[in-house]
């Protein structure tokens, strides 16, 4: 039975990737995980230099979700080079880093650092982080920045780029031509969405920053939606991302269009999480009679065009 997926010109041996921040930068779950049993690892967010992130607390727990804003700290992309690299060259799996700037010409200086650096498989570009004051949404709401950052980072690499989309959008498919127009190769569909808790005792936000990104299974639906109307409005292929702790979770986002999916939050809750869900789709396939699960991507059978599940329909 395959469990292989290509996206991107990238050959995964199964479709589960950990997400970006949520596994760290790999090595930390040395000991703790099989990195050799994912299809890929996706780096915690990298900017040129160190950065310190977000004042404490960073992290919130909300009903079937968690709401977060470390504020992508991180060594820097020169200390993943030297130091992070090397160890994550020891675990036969993919490895996708996750790029950040300030501006558009920071985006392409880093992405031209790893575009020489052994053992990375590609890039996804990291324009809707909604917990930075600077970059992060400011590029993933704009389309005309979205073509923009896209566009540098695509000619300072011939690795393959993977802008990761925001739900916090109007029309999620006005991005996802953007960056198909500015040369991306594949799209990562979605990050968290932008939340906010209240700490009604003392009146301020529960978060040091304020807002923060919501995850978990709180956002599956919604992200499920924004993969399927991406898939349909552009030819590349697409990662599918948010709240993901099943077989039954993953199939969803694959037969909505996704190729491949990324797993994060569930990842704090139960590190064995994509052994579960590679059983569950090796047996959903046996279920099936399918032999290949590719055989599922973009199956979806929906109900014409006109939006379903409006109030009094």
């Amino acid at each position: 039975m395959n469990l292989a997926v290509e996206v991107a010109g990238i050959r995964f041996k199964n479709p589960l990737l950990a997400a970006s921040g949520t596994l760290g930068y790999g090595v930390e779950c040395e000991g703790i995980l099989d990195l050799a049993s994912l299809g890929g690892i996706v780096s915690k967010g990298l900017y040129l230099e160190a950065r310190d992130g977000c004042l404490t607390p960073r992290i919130v727990e909300t009903p079937s979700g968690l709401l977060n804003a470390i504020g992508l700290q991180g060594v820097g992309v020169r200390g993943f080079v030297s130091d992070v690299l090397p160890r994550l060259a020891r675990h036969d799996t993919r490895i996708l880093v996750n790029v950040c700037g300030d501006t558009v010409e920071e985006y392409a200086e880093v992405a031209r650092i790893l575009d020489a650096a052994p053992g990375v498989s590609g890039l996804e570009i990291n324009i809707s982080c909604p917990n930075v004051k600077q970059g992060g949404m400011a590029f993933g709401g704009d389309p005309r920045m979205t073509f923009e950052v896209v566009s540098a980072v695509r000619r300072v690499t011939k690795l393959p780029v993977i802008p990761k989309l925001s739900p916090n959008v109007g029309d999620i498919t006005v991005f996802a031509r953007a960056c198909q127009e500015a040369g991306a190769d594949a799209l990562s569909c979605v990050n968290t969405l932008l939340g906010l808790v209240v700490d009604v005792e003392a009146r301020r936000p529960r978060l040091a920053f304020g807002t923060g990104g919501l995850s978990g299974p709180a956002i599956r639906p919604v992200a499920v939606r924004l993969t399927w109307q991406a898939a349909r409005a552009v030819k590349i292929p697409i990662f599918g991302i948010g709240g993901i702790a099943s077989a039954s979770d993953a199939l969803e986002f694959l037969i909505a269009g996704a190729r491949a999916v990324q797993i994060g939050t569930a990842n704090f809750v139960d590190p064995g999480v994509y052994e579960r869900v590679l059983s569950g789709l090796t047996a959903y396939l046996a279920r099936h009679g399918l032999t290949d699960v590719n055989q599922v991507v973009g199956t979806l059978e929906y109900p014409g065009d006109k939006p379903q599940g409006e109030i009094g329909e």
